[in-house]
């Protein structure tokens, strides 16, 4: 792939990156309400599963994207990895959503088929919500050092 970026580049490539992630996790936001404002129909859940999907896999693909500047330290590297890790929950409770839906069919109501998908989501957005801080927090702290 190209050189590393640095400066200007890196911070617009940063700034697409947290966009793409962002509208991810929009998606998947809207994909996970959508079904409790009718919970007794079956397509919705159907519809909607796709759109949890799709946004998992856009917050996969903009956490994938390299936005390390080569002087972060080795701990602010490991902290952009384990946003990765948040899109891998999302991506399971992807899974178990067309699981639960195949399996438990469509006379089992909303919250039997996304109980999974639900934990799994949770998880996901407390590594998000952990990761975010944690890189703030390391941001700051590096920053300090160097002045």
């Amino acid at each position: 792939m190209s050189a590393k970026l640095t400066g200007a580049a890196l911070e617009k490539r940063r700034k697409q990156v947290e966009a793409s992630a962002t509208f991810g996790l929009l998606l998947i936001c809207a994909a996970l309400i959508a079904p409790f404002t009718n919970p007794t129909s079956f397509h919705i859940l159907s519809i909607f599963r796709w759109i949890y999907g799709a946004g998992a896999i856009i917050y996969i693909i903009a956490r994938l994207v390299d936005i390390s500047d080569p002087k972060d330290s080795p701990r602010l590297k490991r902290l952009r990895r384990m946003e990765f890790w948040a899109g891998v929950a999302f991506a399971m409770a992807t899974g178990f959503w067309f699981y639960g839906q195949h399996h438990f069919g469509e006379y089992s109501g909303a919250l039997v088929i996304l109980k999974n998908t639900i934990l799994f989501t949770l998880v996901g957005a407390l590594i998000q919500i952990f990761a975010t801080w944690m890189i703030y927090l390391q941001t700051k702290k590096e920053l300090r050092g160097k002045n």
